[in-house]
């Protein structure tokens, strides 16, 4: 038989109850316009009903709050990680973008490249004009070299671009590695707190909150199990196992937490790019963290595609052969690269001395050469020994230098400066070396590159024009000519006497002619020299380029952005405070407070009329 008062009891856990879901209701109200709170929700359930020894079986004592829960959903979550490392990784590609866009669309420089060519084959023209006149011919030589500064002042602004961005990846790199540190600490503290029995809904907001920040930054996976008593595995200690990976790699294990560092390479994967370019290691086990990777995405997939993007064209080709040379300090392996993806000396990007990855493993080569007449590279390894089984399993692997990256970023643009210059060069110089200059002396090579480790010029005196794409990387080749170097040969800038006008004669009595600088005139706009264009359409090529690229960033990014707020809204329809269900929360629960007052209020008039008047 039930207490004499058990309706006192009964009606007081409703008033318990509906006190605590006020409470949760107060709270959710004060946090509607707090960054990632997650609305709360006490979960009621019927007290367990007591036995009463009587007809009617076991009688209902009242209701009981079990425990306060968030609403969220982890589907919701998810979409939204996964969204917000896209729209992460189209941001920071259109912010590169518009970063190459705004210098080379800059009015100087457009306007520039314009009149500087113009100004210097005007001054070729009066040079046919007066072949003889010193003055025509300094004036020519002198915007020639106004031609090459314009050329290495656009190879700092994009190595400065290059630069700030690898700054940014290390910027990028610490606060994930902060934020894997926080998540590792408020693990501990939810765990310390959840094994009491109790929900640690705020900390699990906080941890909620970062894990949203690190989904802009890497692409995000989360996994939260359940911890089991070793011995019952049936019951559940209250504890949690919460795993955060990101790229696919363990960032945060529980209380414990990996990071990474970032290291200035070694080597340069393209000739041209600014020295002490970032890579990035997990600092635990020293395995490279692959951010430029295909399937990675967030901003820092996107910066690297600004600071390494190629457009697809990294140097890569199959092993033919692998063979060892030399004797004593020289020993050294030499592998053969056939069906390579460049076969033009223009279109070399790769550095003399590099990396050169086989089968996903990495040698150290101190140079390279080219033969057109079979289209293969030879690299000569920094490595002596090597086993039989590695030799085997290295022949017909797929042999890369760098990696292919589908974005048009610095080192693609640097590359498209390379080719014009090289082109441009090599088909001017032929045409000043087919003749002679005033002192009747065979024509030199008017443009040169510097070699900035002791100020000699490298004059291409190996190119052999029946062998137009046979090299080697330590040679006087035009493969040495880069934006970066490129500068008018030192004795044409200090005597003009030098400069070639007229064609040799064949006959000593012959009259030498100026069909030469007619030639040299044709390479503005009436000679390919570029794409399939003259000289004139180069910086329209590359703003064409990276108007297209900019605008499909542009376009991604919005659409991405649209599909985030069509998820966040999802999302906060479960998580968010909505103010109009929580009033009408607020007022059901009033309601029912004040009923169970009532309650309590009638129990205490019947139990006084029973105690009072009949003497109970």
């Amino acid at each position: 038989m039930p207490s004499t008062f058990f309706g006192l009891t009964i009606a007081g856990s409703a008033l318990n109850t509906f006190h605590v879901a006020t409470n949760t209701v107060a709270n959710n109200i004060s946090n509607v316009h707090t960054k990632g709170y997650t609305r709360q929700e006490a979960v009621r359930v019927a007290a367990e009903a007591l036995r009463t020894h009587q007809r009617y079986g076991m009688a209902g004592s009242g209701v009981c709050t079990t425990e306060i829960i968030q609403k969220r959903d982890f589907y919701y979550d998810v979409k939204y990680w996964e969204n917000n490392a896209k729209i992460g990784m189209f941001d920071a590609q259109l912010y590169g973008a518009q970063q190459i866009e705004n210098f080379l669309e800059d009015e100087d420089a457009v306007k520039g490249f314009g009149s500087i060519l113009d100004e210097m084959f005007d001054a070729l023209d009066d040079v046919k004009n007066n072949a003889e006149s010193l003055d025509a011919r300094k004036a020519f030589i002198s915007k020639c070299q106004n031609f090459t500064n314009f050329f290495t002042s656009m190879n700092v602004g994009l190595i400065r671009i290059q630069e700030d961005v690898n700054q940014e990846i290390a910027t990028q790199v610490a606060q994930i590695n902060a934020i894997g540190q926080k998540i590792s600490m408020l693990n501990r503290q939810i765990n310390i707190i959840e094994q009491q029995g109790t929900n640690a809904n705020d900390l699990r907001d906080q941890r909620a909150v970062l894990i949203d920040q690190l989904s802009e930054l890497v692409p995000v996976e989360v996994t939260e199990s359940k911890v089991s008593n070793s011995n019952y595995p049936d019951m559940y200690t209250g504890g949690t196992n919460y795993i955060v990976k990101i790229n696919g790699q363990t960032l945060v294990e529980n209380f414990e937490y990996n990071t990474l560092e970032c290291r200035a390479r070694d080597y340069k994967v393209n000739a041209s790019d600014a020295e002490g370019l970032y890579d990035i290691y997990w600092t635990r086990n020293n395995v490279p963290f692959n951010a430029s990777g295909r399937t990675c995405t967030g901003r820092l997939k996107g910066l690297f595609d600004v600071r390494d993007g190629n457009n697809n064209e990294a140097f890569q080709g199959r092993v033919q052969s692998l063979n060892m040379v030399g004797t004593g300090d020289d020993r050294h392996y030499q592998v053969t690269i056939k069906n390579p993806s460049i076969t033009s000396v223009n279109q070399m990007t790769m550095d003399s001395e590099g990396i050169i990855t086989i089968n996903n493993r990495d040698f150290a080569y101190t140079g390279f050469s080219y033969d057109s007449e079979t289209q293969t590279y030879v690299f000569d390894l920094k490595i002596d020994t090597m086993s039989a089984e590695t030799e085997q399993d290295l022949l017909e692997r797929t042999a890369v230098i760098g990696g292919d990256i589908d974005a048009m970023g610095v080192p693609y643009y640097q590359a498209q400066c390379n080719s014009f210059l090289r082109e441009f060069a090599k088909q001017f110089n032929e045409l000043h070396k087919s003749g002679v200059d005033l002192k009747g002396n065979d024509g030199i090579s008017f443009f040169v590159a510097e070699n900035p480790a002791d100020g000699s010029e490298y004059n291409f005196a190996d190119f052999d024009l029946d062998k137009t794409d046979s090299m080697t990387s330590t040679g006087n080749y035009y493969y040495m000519l880069t934006a970066a170097n490129i500068k008018v040969a030192y004795d044409l800038e200090h005597d003009p006497n030098f400069l070639v006008t007229m064609n040799k004669p064949d006959m000593p009595d012959d009259v030498a002619t100026q069909d030469i600088v007619v030639e040299m005139l044709k390479l503005k706009k009436d000679v390919k020299v570029f794409r399939g264009v003259g000289a004139d359409q180069f910086l329209a090529c590359l703003i064409s380029d990276n108007t297209v690229d900019t605008e499909k960033a542009k376009t991604l990014l919005k659409n991405y952005e649209n599909i985030g707020e069509t998820i966040l809204q999802k999302r906060m329809s479960i998580s968010g405070v909505d103010e109009d269900e929580e009033a009408l929360d607020m007022l059901k629960f009033q309601n029912s407070y004040n009923l169970a007052s009532r309650m309590i209020q009638t129990m205490s008039e019947m139990y006084d009329r029973l105690i009072l008047e009949t003497g109970v």
